[in-house]
């Protein structure tokens, strides 16, 4: 078997925290953050093959093949930062693509671990319908947890501050509904596997980071 290598599978409704905790726990321990969203997005500017494959399922109307968001993950699991390990933000969304990262992952010991940061529903609700980004520069702000320094305008460049369609309350509680239809059996996948680590996400994020710290850093 190759060297083991951590890989850390983090889960959680959206709104939980998930992608500022990666890349907090990215600072900390080395480890890369592998966010789905940042490989779509690569792909698509770069015009690479997986790209424009997607590309073209999307200009379609339709949703983008588990294998072609499997081999993004893939081939971005090879790349030299990853010899390590990596934090996996985003992915996998369902029991076929956990499935598959297992196999990925199988050679280097296999998923570590699966914290689970838990929120209320209110509360994503509250979390994400309070965003607010920049026009100009894509600050993001929050009007209860980081509000601007003036209403409506970026701290940064003045720039109009706006709330994203994805930021609506309607949208958000559809996401909440995909993410329980889809998402939400990985909790059962990684508790069965003896990796699933409940974490009470309402607590500050320095007291979530220290306890994600925890479990990353075990031997």
């Amino acid at each position: 078997m190759a060297q083991t290598r951590t890989y850390v599978v983090l889960l959680g409704v959206p709104g939980a925290g998930k992608g500022t905790q990666a890349q907090l726990l990215q600072q900390a321990t080395g480890l890369p953050q592998i966010s789905t969203g940042d490989l779509f997005r690569y792909n698509l500017k770069h015009q690479t093959e997986l790209g424009r494959l997607a590309k073209r399922y999307m200009d379609a109307g339709n949703l983008v093949p588990d294998q072609v968001t499997i081999q993004m993950v893939a081939d971005r699991l090879e790349q030299p930062d990853c010899t390590r390990g990596a934090l996996l933000d985003g992915f996998p969304r369902n029991l076929l693509q956990a499935a598959a990262l297992e196999r990925l992952v199988a050679p280097y010991g296999g998923v570590a671990s699966a914290p689970l940061i838990q929120v209320e529903d209110e509360e994503t609700i509250r979390r994400i319908t309070g965003r607010r980004t920049c026009r100009l520069c894509g600050a993001v702000y929050h009007l209860t947890f980081n509000p601007p320094r003036s209403p409506a305008r970026c701290d940064n460049d003045g720039g109009e501050l706006y709330q994203r369609d994805d930021d609506h309350e309607e949208t958000v509680r559809n996401r909440l509904f995909v993410y329980y239809k889809q998402t939400a059996p990985l909790i059962g996948y990684y508790f069965a596997k003896g990796l699933l680590h409940e974490i009470d996400g309402a607590r500050s994020i320095e007291e979530v980071q220290q306890e994600l710290l925890a479990l990353v850093k075990q031997p």
